[in-house]
């Protein structure tokens, strides 16, 4: 079979990280979380006080900040996850969070951060052989990706998947607010002006709200096996 590029899209909390890591597992190919890198400049810029009270970011001067921002992704040798790396941290844990979360959608709006990460994910996939997952990766970063994937869940689904999650690591978390959040940031994703979210047209659809994990998987391979041997 031919190396190809999978992008797989879709809304938050939907499970499009974990999809795309399993896939990418199962068929030996490169997995890239697109979302953690919006992620981990989102964490910088609460690190470094870069927001105002309100929420607010002076791209001008996020901008000029950019060229210090060094993101990267390392297998763990153990457990085989691709863990986050912010200028040599790995802050893989952190950037999932609900205060990055809360505020990572007006970050991945701003043109010069989608820009500048557009620009590292497309070198990225020069080899092909990889498997992203994002907001725009079938429509503005691999256009001619041979495999797409949009994924979708009611929102009440993704926010109890959320919510479990998040409980599982010992935070103390509120269902609703998390339901509030993904709908914020469906908002944002969908209405901004650089590069919405939307389904590209020849994507393939997936609403996964009441999929297991195995019919998941199966209907993912049985995808791949399509797109690789066309």
């Amino acid at each position: 079979m031919k190396k190809i590029i999978i992008a797989i899209d879709g809304f938050s909390s939907c499970g499009k990280s974990t999809m795309a890591k399993d896939l990418a597992k199962a068929i030996g190919y490169i997995y890239i979380d697109s979302g953690a890198m919006y992620r981990a400049v989102t964490l910088y810029c609460i690190e470094h006080h870069l927001f105002d009270t309100n929420g607010g970011i002076d791209e001008d001067v996020l901008k000029q900040k950019l060229s210090d921002i060094s993101i990267r992704f390392q297998t763990d040798p153990e457990s085989k996850r691709s863990i986050t790396y912010l200028n040599g941290v790995n802050v893989e844990e952190r950037i999932r969070m609900l205060d990055v979360s809360s505020l990572v959608s007006p970050i991945a709006a701003l043109r010069s951060v989608r820009e500048t990460l557009v620009r590292l994910q497309k070198e990225m996939g020069k080899e092909k052989g990889i498997v992203m997952d994002g907001r725009d990766i079938g429509t503005e970063v691999f256009p001619y990706a041979e495999l797409k994937i949009f994924v979708t869940a009611s929102s009440d689904i993704r926010a109890k998947r959320r919510f479990d999650e998040l409980r599982a690591k010992g935070q103390t978390v509120n269902l609703e607010e998390i339901k509030q959040n993904i709908e914020e940031r469906d908002r944002i994703d969908q209405t901004r002006e650089i590069s919405p979210l939307r389904k590209a047209d020849d994507a393939v659809l997936l609403d996964n709200s009441y999929l297991s994990i195995e019919e998941q998987k199966k209907w993912l391979i049985e995808q791949y096996k399509k797109a690789a041997n066309a």
